[in-house]
């Protein structure tokens, strides 16, 4: 299964509220399937597809007028649930999975703001989350990761 490495906190709001993944570039706009190249691999990923999500050992957009506008966004209960969990956020490690159903350049969610957005559902954030090195764009985080994952968090996928 392939991997999208994100930005803490944006990667963990994507098992809560935050409905899409904002991006610079597209997949899926060939009808059923789209290319994406990165500068290591050449493949297709089709939509729609699970996919493990990769919290990245940036902490560059954890700034407070992110916060403020992550905030801003989440109602009371929601809000105290993100401060809780902010404090506890991993970083350089999958979390959790999901589906990404569309790719989309328009979008009425609060949460779009990309020149295109990657619509998810079933999200499953993970108990154990599993350490491993990102990369940019979708990235196969190999065997002995995904073993580690079925191992810590059951056989999720």
């Amino acid at each position: 299964m392939k991997a999208l490495s994100i930005k803490q906190p944006w990667a963990f709001l994507l098992f809560g509220q935050k409905d899409i993944e904002n991006r610079n570039w597209a997949i899926g706009r060939n009808k059923n399937y789209g290319p994406y190249q990165n500068q290591r691999t050449n493949f297709y990923i089709p939509l729609p597809s699970r996919i493990y999500i990769h919290a990245s050992k940036s902490k560059d957009d954890m700034t407070k007028e992110t916060i403020a506008w992550i905030l801003r966004r989440l109602d009371e209960k929601e809000q105290s649930h993100f401060m809780l969990a902010y404090e506890r956020l991993f970083f350089g490690a999958i979390i959790g999975e999901l589906d990404i159903t569309a790719c989309v350049d328009k979008s009425q969610s609060p949460w779009f703001t990309g020149k295109y957005g990657f619509m998810r559902e079933n999200p499953v954030l993970y108990k154990t989350p599993v350490f491993c090195p990102g990369q940019l764009g979708f990235f196969e985080p190999g065997a002995e990761v995904e073993n580690r994952i079925r191992m810590q968090n059951g056989h999720i996928t």
